[in-house]
């Protein structure tokens, strides 16, 4: 199968690969935490930006109406999600959407809520930026993530927030929100005059029968709040490109946010990107499908290897995304320790929960979007390391 490929990815300036000395102190590790694939990419992709690569003139970059038909197609076809084209806009990757956004929509000293625990730069991208960081913890038990509506709508009345971003489907837990979950959270936040810009990067990778929910598809209030944010990245393993897009259904959020875009001329992508999306959205769904089982596959080894042989470690199974969020408080180690297994024993390259928020403390993260060789490897190295 084309996912059991090991492709060698040393020397590419490839930070999952090349940056572990920088990141963890010693490069002699399996890296498993960077979320991309080490998949490669969809031949229809690689033929396309071969094609316009072999043109010997690299000019300014025109976008034609089919980049945005592409995108407009598989957002109906695939998630039952109605775009009009006044209502989408590119955006130079989804976290320097996120920082735009921000200081667009927010000032200085404004405060902006996140659901901890979760990807990590909601907080860099708020504190950065000068804004406060309102927290609205996630509910953890046994092994079920779920929303503190009760805590949710409390902050949001006594802090007053005036963004929340929110994570659909969930970085790192893998959760995929319901309609009725979504529905509550555009209730309260419009509500209270919060907008919700929705990271959903993570929506086409969905696991096990589960159904991502567009947060704009359920209408009503999430349209009239909300921002979504899209991209093939993680679908198709191309984050390098940058290709995302930004989905605003109220115009009166909406016109002036993407006038702003404009003039600023953040709004256009770079030469590769719309061959590859293109190519990707338009011939690619096949390989994401095939993507899919794979995945789910190596979910299932690895939830069964660590019921027979490290009980101690719960993964958490990610309805959506190639992340499995792993419960280590079995093993009785604090944070400190955690890391030390994994890192200096095991010779292993998560992500530490805690960088996702004080509530990730006895968590790791794991990214199986790998050869399943390289996955048992891996898991007999901490199994090892656990029994010295």
């Amino acid at each position: 199968m084309v996912f059991d490929e090991i492709i060698e990815r040393k020397g590419t300036n490839s930070m999952k690969y090349d940056a572990l000395s920088e990141k963890f102190g010693r490069d002699d590790l399996n890296p498993l935490w960077v979320a991309d694939m080490d998949f490669a990419i969809c031949p229809e992709i690689s033929n396309a930006i071969k094609a316009r690569v072999n043109h010997p003139i690299f000019g300014y970059e025109f976008v034609p109406d089919s980049y945005w038909e592409s995108i407009l197609k598989w957002c109906k076809r695939r998630h039952g999600l109605m775009i009009n084209r006044e209502e989408i806009c590119f955006m130079p990757g989804i976290v320097r959407g996120i920082a735009y956004i921000v200081n667009f929509f927010t000032n200085k000293g404004d405060k902006i809520l996140i659901q901890p625990p979760v990807y990590h730069p909601f907080a860099n991208v708020t504190r950065g930026n000068g804004r406060i960081v309102v927290n609205n913890p996630l509910i953890y038990n046994e092994g079920k993530i779920s929303m503190d509506f009760k805590d949710l709508e409390s902050k949001i009345k006594s802090e007053k927030p005036k963004l929340m971003i929110l994570c659909n489907p969930h970085n790192p837990g893998g959760r995929v929100w319901s309609k009725e979950d979504l529905e509550k959270v555009a209730e309260i936040c419009y509500n209270n005059g919060v907008i919700v810009v929705s990271d959903e990067i993570h929506a086409d990778i969905e696991l096990f029968g589960n159904k991502y929910t567009p947060f704009l598809s359920i209408g009503g209030n999430a349209e009239k709040c909300g921002i979504s944010l899209g991209a093939p990245s993680k679908t198709f393993n191309i984050p390098g490109l940058v290709s995302s897009w930004c989905v605003i259904k109220n115009p009166q959020i909406r016109k002036d946010f993407f006038e702003w875009m404009e003039v600023n001329e953040f709004s256009e992508p770079t030469l590769p990107a719309v061959d590859a999306t293109k190519a990707a959205y338009d011939k690619g769904e096949y390989w994401l499908n095939d993507l899919i089982c794979y995945l789910e596959q190596n979910i299932i080894f690895v939830e069964e290897y660590l019921s027979a042989n490290i009980p101690q470690i719960k993964p958490i199974r990610p309805e959506a995304s190639f992340l499995i969020w792993l419960d280590c408080h079995g093993l009785g180690l604090n944070n400190k320790e955690l890391n030390d297994l994994f890192v200096n024993k095991a010779k292993l390259a998560l992500n530490n929960g805690e960088m996702f928020g004080k509530e990730g403390s006895g968590f790791m993260r794991l990214n199986i979007a790998c050869p399943k060789a390289n996955l048992i490897k891996a898991l007999e190295a901490l199994k090892n390391a656990i029994e010295k």
